[in-house]
């Protein structure tokens, strides 16, 4: 035990030694929020698989594939239709060249439209910011045996967390997720058959678990099996199209050409991190299965959560294992870091810059962003104190995000008929109708609220169809946009303006 324990603790040092140094680069607001704009393909496709890559994977995902077996997948598939439709904005994005997404809300959809993106991003990232926490418990508690308690090893993780990003910002997330993304692919890649040797085969995988594994959709999960299988992936399908993290990396690459290569090898590396970690989950649940329906009838036994760490514990060779925790744990720091460093973003560009000091030094900038963090990372861990549920919480983070942010913001860059109005009241309805519903699930009798659902009725359907609707309708009533408006975005000259002819 204490040697796994050991060597997670030396990766960890590693990482602080070397974001320690790294903060010395940190002098201006560009360098804290995207890294100079200096980022390379390698580092950038590396930054991006460990942006999306997190404990919603080796955690939520996991956790899913456990209870749900293969049609777990509908979950991550959301992301990989995600980054194919970002492929095609990822040059128009980094073109454009700012710092948050509520540049861009702002300058279709007004500053009304930057703030209130900004609320819903605060709050959905700090809710993935504290399961990341929570996974970070997970890990230390599974290395040392039950040793060290969750509680402490997600205060710990939290400490990690929040110390690096506060270091040197977009510099240290992007440059830590270069080792942490050539460990994760290496683990992914190496555990595999060890874990599939240790269970003994599909055979008798299929013959330990329920045949509902093996569907394509698990018709135990949830009241309508269907519904929830595509709530999952829309809402990861909407949360990969708007996530300001990724928007952040492609302000952060070097060129616009530099952005869209990185996104087309992301999406390779994404898929097969993704599908080999529900491989492992599946495999291990067979092995576990009994301790891991105690869990779910009783609340007693083998959380689900858990089963890769703890396939990294007992399914394969100590170096394989340490191997697959070391994943976890890059996995759990970078996602942390993506997470915690973009609502920061958000405070001091869409709300301390844009609307109370303008002109504030690069000085003030950085060392404010510095506090925000640590106070942001406070709030995440407290909230991570609370949490019941990975795979619940991701969820909404995902579902609140995704209706609130994504389809005003796609709209934004593809649809020139976007209006402010409509753009605005799309992010307005779409949060107001997800926070609701989320609310109702802590109000209506439990028996109304199958597998967290009201009415058995995924939230991420009502909110977004309110979203669109709302997008759609309030773009059409009010007057399109003008030339001038499109301009940043869309390359047309004001009227009038003869400079380019």
């Amino acid at each position: 035990m204490t040697w796994y324990l050991y060597v997670v603790l030396a990766y960890l040092l590693v990482l602080t030694v070397l974001n320690f140094y790294r903060a010395r680069r940190v002098r201006t607001q560009e360098d804290m929020m995207v890294a100079g704009r200096s980022l390379s393909v390698r580092v950038m496709v590396f930054t991006l698989i460990c942006t999306w890559i997190g404990s919603g994977t080796f955690i939520a995902g996991a956790e899913y594939a456990a209870k749900a077996g293969w049609s777990s997948l509908w979950l991550p598939a959301g992301a990989w239709v995600g980054i194919v439709v970002i492929y095609f904005l990822a040059a128009k994005i980094r073109t454009f060249g700012q710092y948050t997404i509520g540049d861009i809300l702002e300058v279709r959809y007004g500053p009304a439209a930057r703030v209130f993106g900004a609320i819903a991003l605060i709050i959905s990232f700090t809710a993935i910011v504290s399961y990341q926490f929570r996974a970070g418990g997970y890990i230390l508690n599974v290395v040392t045996d039950g040793q060290v308690s969750v509680a402490l090893g997600q205060a710990l993780a939290a400490v990690f967390v929040i110390l690096f990003t506060a270091l040197a910002g977009m510099v240290a997330v992007a440059y830590t997720d270069l080792p942490n993304g050539i460990i994760i692919l290496l683990a992914c890649l190496v555990s595999v058959p060890f874990v599939y040797h240790a269970v003994g085969g599909m055979g008798a995988v299929r013959a330990a678990l329920p045949p509902d594994h093996f569907a394509i959709v698990n018709e135990t999960f949830g009241r309508h099996p269907g519904l929830k299988a595509g709530g999952y992936f829309l809402s990861t399908m909407m949360l990969l199209m708007g996530v300001q993290s990724m928007y952040q990396k492609f302000y952060s690459a070097r060129t616009p050409k530099d952005a869209r290569q990185a996104v087309a090898l992301w999406v390779v590396g994404t898929i097969f991190v993704e599908v080999v970690v529900v491989a492992i989950a599946i495999f291990a649940a067979a092995h576990f299965w009994p301790q891991i329906r105690k869990w779910l009838e009783s609340g007693t036994g083998m959380d689900p959560a858990s089963i890769v760490l703890q396939a990294a514990r007992h399914l394969v060779p100590p170096w394989v294992g340490i191997l697959l925790l070391g994943a976890a744990t890059a996995v759990v720091i970078s996602t942390g870091m993506n997470y915690l460093l973009s609502p920061t973003t958000n405070l001091m560009r869409d709300i301390y810059q844009r609307f109370l000091a303008a002109e504030a030094s690069q000085r003030t900038m950085v060392v404010l962003q510095k506090v925000c963090i640590v106070i942001l990372g406070v709030v995440a861990y407290l909230l991570a104190t609370r949490l019941v549920s990975v795979l619940e919480m991701s969820y909404f983070a995902y579902t609140v995000y995704g209706v609130a942010i994504t389809p005003a913001l796609i709209a934004a860059l593809a649809w020139k008929r976007a209006t402010r109005v409509g753009g605005l009241a799309s992010i307005l309805g779409g949060t107001i109708v997800a926070v609701t519903l989320k609310v109702l699930t802590y109000v209506l009798p439990p028996e109304k609220v199958p597998e967290g659902d009201p009415w058995g009725i995924p939230l991420i359907y009502p909110a977004l169809i309110v979203s669109v609707l709302a997008l759609v309708v309030g773009s059409y009533l009010s007057p399109p946009p003008s030339e001038a408006e499109l301009a940043p975005l869309f390359g047309k000259k004001p009227e009038g303006d003869r400079s380019a002819r």
